[in-house]
C-alpha cells in the first residue's frame, strides 16, 4: 500500500472513531486542554501527516516549539500496541515502561486550543471523559471505551506497520526533515531517531470477553475500510 493510500485509509479509521464518539457522552469541550500534555503518542503515518499539513498550511514555525521540547522530560514509549499484544499472547513479559510525572502542556497547545486539530493524532482524538478533568482532577472512562480506543491503536498500527511509533514530539522531530519524510514516503527508511520503535501488524486483537459482542460492529466497520 502506498503512503497516499494509507493516508485515505487513516481518515477513514478516524471517521468511524467519530461515528462511535457521537454515541457516547462525554464532558470534553472546546477549551477544555487538561490532557494536552507532553506524554502523546503516535504511529510515523500521523506524524507525516501533521508534518506535511503544517508545512501546507503556514503553520511549518510549530516544529520550532517540538526543537524547544526536545530537552525536557516527556514519555517514550518501550513497545507499541501490537507487540504488547503480541507479547501476552505468547506469554512472555513486556518491558517495564518509565512513566514521567510531569504533564506539562502539549509544546503545540496555544490559549488551550491545537492548532493542528483537523489532523491531530488518535491518542488525542481517543482521551475522552464522561466527567469534567478540571472539576474532579481526573478523567473517567467507560472500560467499553478503552477497549474500543486499543482497538483502533492496533488497527492504525497495523496500517502503519512498517513505520515507528513514539511520543509525539520524537516522531515530528524526525518528520520535520524534508529527507525524513521523502524517505518514509519511498518506505526507504533506516531506524530512525533515539525514541522511536518499530512498528508491528496485528498478531491477536485485545478485545476483552465481555465487549466483544458490542464492539463487533466496529470491528465489521474497520474491516470494510478499503
Amino acid at each position: 500500500m502506498d503512503l497516499n493510500s494509507k493516508i485515505a485509509v487513516l481518515n477513514q479509521i478516524y471517521s468511524v472513531y467519530d461515528e462511535f464518539l457521537h454515541t457516547l457522552h462525554m464532558a470534553c469541550k472546546k477549551y477544555c486542554a487538561e490532557c494536552c500534555t507532553r506524554n502523546v503518542t503516535l504511529t510515523t503515518l500521523e506524524g507525516y501527516l501533521i508534518a506535511t499539513q503544517m508545512i501546507s498550511s503556514g503553520k511549518s514555525g510549530l516544529l520550532e516549539n517540538i526543537e524547544s521540547a526536545l530537552p525536557k522530560k516527556r514519555f517514550q514509549p518501550l513497545t507499541t500496541t501490537n507487540r504488547l499484544a503480541d507479547l501476552c499472547m505468547k506469554g512472555g513479559d513486556p518491558p517495564e515502561e518509565k512513566h514521567h510525572d510531569s504533564n506539562e502542556r502539549c509544546p503545540l497547545l496555544k490559549d488551550n486550543l491545537c492548532p493542528i486539530y483537523p489532523v491531530r493524532p488518535f491518542a488525542c482524538r481517543c482521551f475522552v471523559s464522561k466527567k469534567d478533568c478540571r472539576k474532579q482532577g481526573y478523567a473517567e472512562v467507560d472500560p467499553f471505551v478503552l477497549s474500543v480506543n486499543n482497538l483502533f491503536l492496533q488497527v492504525i498500527e497495523h496500517v502503519d506497520s512498517q513505520g515507528f511509533s513514539g511520543n509525539l514530539i520524537d516522531v515530528l522531530k524526525f518528520m520535520a526533515s524534508k529527507n525524513n519524510r521523502h524517505n518514509y514516503k519511498k518506505n526507504t527508511m533506516d531506524h530512525p531517531d533515539a525514541g522511536l520503535i518499530p512498528n508491528l501488524k496485528i498478531t491477536v486483537l485485545m478485545i476483552p470477553p465481555e465487549h466483544r459482542v458490542e464492539i463487533n460492529p466496529i470491528l465489521k466497520a474497520l474491516q470494510n475500510i478499503t
